[in-house]
C-alpha cells in the first residue's frame, strides 16, 4: 500500500547533520519506529513530501535544508533575562544556571519553551530559545516498515491508536 493522506506510516530512520557523513543526531529503530498519520500536519511538511507514494519495504534518503526543517537560527530567540527569575525558595539556583544547561520555561502566553543557558552575569542570564535543530540541515535515511489507512477515530483525534500509537 502506498503512502497517501491519512495513511498511518511506521518507519525507522537515521537522522544525521547535513549529509551521509554527518554527525548522528537521532536513530529510530525498527522495533521502536516512528509512527504518524500522514498529511495532517504532525510532521515537517517537506519530510512528508519526500515519503509520498512510497510503499512498505521501500528505503528512502533525503536532505532537508534548515529552512524546510526547523528554520534558521533567530537572533530574536536569544534573550537576556533577569537573574531573579531563577530564584527558588528565596535563593538563585546557581547549579541550574550552568552554561549549556537546558531549562524548561514558559513564555508570557504559557507555552513551554526550552532555553539553553549561554552566559550568566551578575544580574542577568543570557538564554537561547532557538529550537535545538534550528539552522541545521537534516539528512534522513530509513525504511518504510508499515502503511495502513487511518481509522475515522484516529483522523478525528489527530493521532494513532493501538499498536505503537496513543495508549489509554
Amino acid at each position: 500500500m502506498q503512502i497517501k493522506k491519512d495513511s498511518v506510516v511506521s518507519l525507522s530512520y537515521v537522522l544525521k547533520h547535513n549529509d551521509p557523513q554527518g554527525e548522528v543526531i537521532e536513530v529510530t529503530k525498527e522495533n521502536d519506529p516512528l509512527i504518524f498519520i500522514y498529511g495532517i500536519g504532525q510532521m515537517i511538511p517537506k519530510f512528508e513530501e519526500n515519503l509520498m507514494m512510497l510503499n512498505i519495504g521501500d528505503h528512502f534518503e533525503f536532505t532537508l535544508n534548515s529552512k524546510d526543517a526547523y528554520g534558521d537560527m533567530s537572533e530574536d530567540a536569544v534573550i537576556e533575562l533577569e537573574k531573579s527569575i531563577f530564584t527558588i525558595n528565596g535563593e538563585i539556583d546557581h547549579e541550574m544556571l550552568t552554561i549549556g544547561n537546558i531549562i524548561p520555561m514558559r513564555d508570557s502566553h504559557g507555552h513551554m519553551l526550552q532555553g539553553k543557558v549561554l552566559g550568566v552575569s551578575e544580574n542577568s542570564v543570557r538564554m537561547d530559545f532557538n529550537h535545538p535543530m534550528a539552522g541545521k540541515n537534516l539528512h534522513f535515511t530509513g525504511k518504510i516498515l508499515h502503511v495502513r489507512e487511518a481509522t475515522a477515530d484516529e483522523i478525528s483525534h489527530g493521532h494513532v491508536h493501538g499498536e505503537g500509537g496513543h495508549h489509554h
